[in-house]
Order: C-alpha cells, then structure tokens, then sequence
C-alpha cells in the first residue's frame, strides 16, 4: 500500500543532497513525487517507488493529512 503523501508535507530522504541538504518539500503528486530542496530550490521528479524507498522520516505534514474528526462535522438536524 503506497505511503499517504500530500502537496506541502517536508520530507526527509536518506541521502543528502549535492547542496548538502536531506530535507525536501513535495510540490507534485502522481506515479512520479516531485520534490523541492528546501536548501538551494532545485525541483527534482521520482518514482513514487524510488521516493518510498528513500523516505526517512516527515517533518511536518500537510494540513490535507489531518482528517475532520467526527465531531468537527455538522449535523443537519442540529439546524
């Protein structure tokens, strides 16, 4: 089962950057993850496959990945 990931989560891969970053924020999502450097700006495109693999770790996530909890939802018969 592929891992839940949204436009805006920062990711941390297991290898560094040339720049000498490892934290990247994803811009793009598909069969290919397109991702950001959080360092020096530069836009890279992988494999959502590839991205699996070198996901280490989220440091913070989208507001997309939190789910309303039930009692956030209105009730039409409360109205």
């Amino acid at each position: 089962m592929p891992v839940p990931v949204f436009v805006e989560d920062v990711v941390r891969l297991r290898k560094v950057h040339p720049c000498g970053g490892y934290e990247w924020r994803v811009v793009r999502i598909g069969a290919d993850i397109g991702l950001k450097c959080l360092t020096c700006g530069r836009h890279i495109m992988i494999p959502r496959t590839v991205f699996e693999r070198r996901l280490k770790a989220f440091v913070s996530r989208s507001p997309l990945f939190e789910a309303p909890s039930s009692s956030d939802a209105t009730d039409p018969s409360s109205q």
